[in-house]
């Protein structure tokens, strides 16, 4: 039998996480909904926002904006914040991702974009930025 803790960061109920949420009555103009695929909250001390893409796609303008206005708002809120871009190639959608196994190819980190210079996975950067300044 599974523990809660085992349970943690595992999809529950794969039929319903397959559900498309339909935001087509929600448009103000040109403005629309925009998801987060993640988001780790330390204590109030980090806020990681997480965007993961197909390899080969980017951030569209409305969500790159959308998630800088976030970190950035929440840095000057006092929060330590930094968005995660990482891509994959898993084709076959009955495959799971793993996402902290994937590697960074961009953040928003002090009111900034960078690119991922260093190869380093998602697992690896978050543990460098919240454990090992």
């Amino acid at each position: 039998m599974c523990t809660e803790d085992t349970k943690r960061g595992v999809i529950q109920n794969r039929s319903r996480a397959t559900q498309i949420n339909n935001f087509k009555n929600l448009r103000y103009g040109n403005i629309t909904p925009t998801d987060i695929d993640g988001f780790i909250d330390f204590g109030n001390r980090y806020f990681i926002y997480i965007e993961v893409k197909l390899l080969g796609n980017d951030l569209p303008y409305g969500q790159r904006l959308a998630l800088e206005r976030l970190c950035d708002a929440t840095q000057r809120g006092g929060v330590s914040s930094i968005t995660y871009v990482v891509k994959h190639n898993v084709q076959n959608f009955n495959d799971d991702v793993d996402v902290g196994d994937l590697y960074v190819s961009e953040y928003r980190q002090d009111f900034k974009w960078h690119e991922q210079v260093e190869r380093i996975k998602l697992k690896d950067a978050i543990t460098k930025m919240c454990f090992q300044q």
